[in-house]
């Protein structure tokens, strides 16, 4: 009697400054996991060759031969084109048009499905996490950028060959600020880690937050979220208010997306909540309850999310094995 091959899925995170592996049984267990710095400054090879290794690498871990592998779900950066499973541009890594799913079956001999990693995220959270149990989940997560993602209905919410939901973009103030997509007033051009980074920065340098001045002075590259929650809690007022303003402006925001889409669960995540969920829980819900319609708000909930750093390679993976099922 032939003995039934199990079934081990592989969730995979690519960012532009380290990536992660995760090897996963069929009920989505963790098997085994390897980490990588991404070689971004190597190119294009390099990389690609650091992804399989790190793959491997999980396997070995995990005790799984690749051959047992049903398949791979990556989340990615940048724009994809999902359906022929292409990175058409990722600034983050320097790539233009790299064919990952092709690569990635031709050394693995398996499916493979590619995922913007806001969307991976999202659906790992909504099947594993915070958003467990929800018709609809909006994902929002706060960081350099802003990052969301929707699963409607059960299913990702995107266009005919890409993501969407990218309310980031959402136009906030005529003639705003410049954003990093090349519009202006966008919402993460005005609530994004990097906009209060640069708010902080000139608090500091007016002599209106000493804890910053002490300890990172007006260098963006210091400014990170952690240190930003530590100048709260010691005492930095204007950064307090600072970063009020800015994720009250996202609940306002939030807030338009609940009245388009009838959400009932909102997850929040991102290094900027991870730092302070109280504070940004806090100014969302009070942001969303100023914008969204009074009959949209008894059944809403505005969660923290669950997963961290596991949320895109979980969801990744639970994508690869729904695709299977099709």
């Amino acid at each position: 009697m032939v003995k039934r091959r199990k079934t081990y899925w592989v969730g995979f995170d690519l960012g532009g400054t380290k990536m992660m592996a995760t090897v996963f049984s069929g009920s989505f267990k963790v098997l085994g996991s390897a980490k990588a710095k991404t070689p971004v400054n190597d190119g294009a090879k390099a990389v690609l060759a650091r992804i399989r290794e790190t793959i491997l690498e999980a396997l070995q871990e995990a005790k799984v031969p690749a051959q047992a592998l049903a398949g791979i779900g990556v989340g990615c950066p940048g724009v994809l084109d999902l359906d022929e499973g292409v990175i058409l541009e990722a600034p983050n890594l320097g790539w233009k048009r790299v064919p990952l799913r092709r690569l990635l079956a031709g050394w693995f001999h398996c499916r493979v499905v590619l995922a913007n990693d806001v969307d991976a995220g999202t659906y790992g959270e909504y099947r594993f996490g915070a958003g467990r149990g929800a018709r609809t989940l909006l994902g929002v997560f706060p960081g350099t950028g802003i990052g969301g993602g929707c699963v409607y209905a059960g299913k990702l919410l995107r266009g005919k060959t890409g993501s969407a939901m990218e309310i980031g973009h959402i136009p906030i103030r005529e003639h705003g600020r410049l954003c990093g997509c090349g519009k202006r007033g966008c919402l993460e051009a005005l609530a994004g880690r990097l906009a209060i980074s640069a708010e902080v920065a000139q608090a500091a340098f007016r002599g209106e937050a000493p804890y910053v001045s002490a300890n990172a002075g007006s260098d963006l590259k210091k400014l990170k979220s952690g240190l930003l929650a530590k100048a709260i809690k010691a005492g930095d007022a204007a950064v307090e208010r600072i970063v009020r303003d800015a994720m009250h402006l996202l609940g306002r925001a939030i807030g338009g997306v609940v009245n388009l889409l009838a959400p009932d669960v909102v997850v929040l995540g991102g290094g900027l909540v991870e730092a302070m969920p109280r504070l940004a829980l806090e100014e969302v819900k009070a942001g969303v309850k100023e914008t969204a319609m009074a009959s949209f708000l008894p059944p809403l909930k505005i969660r923290e999310a669950d997963l961290g750093d596991e949320a895109t390679t979980l969801g990744a993976a639970a994508l690869a094995a729904d695709d299977a099922e099709r």
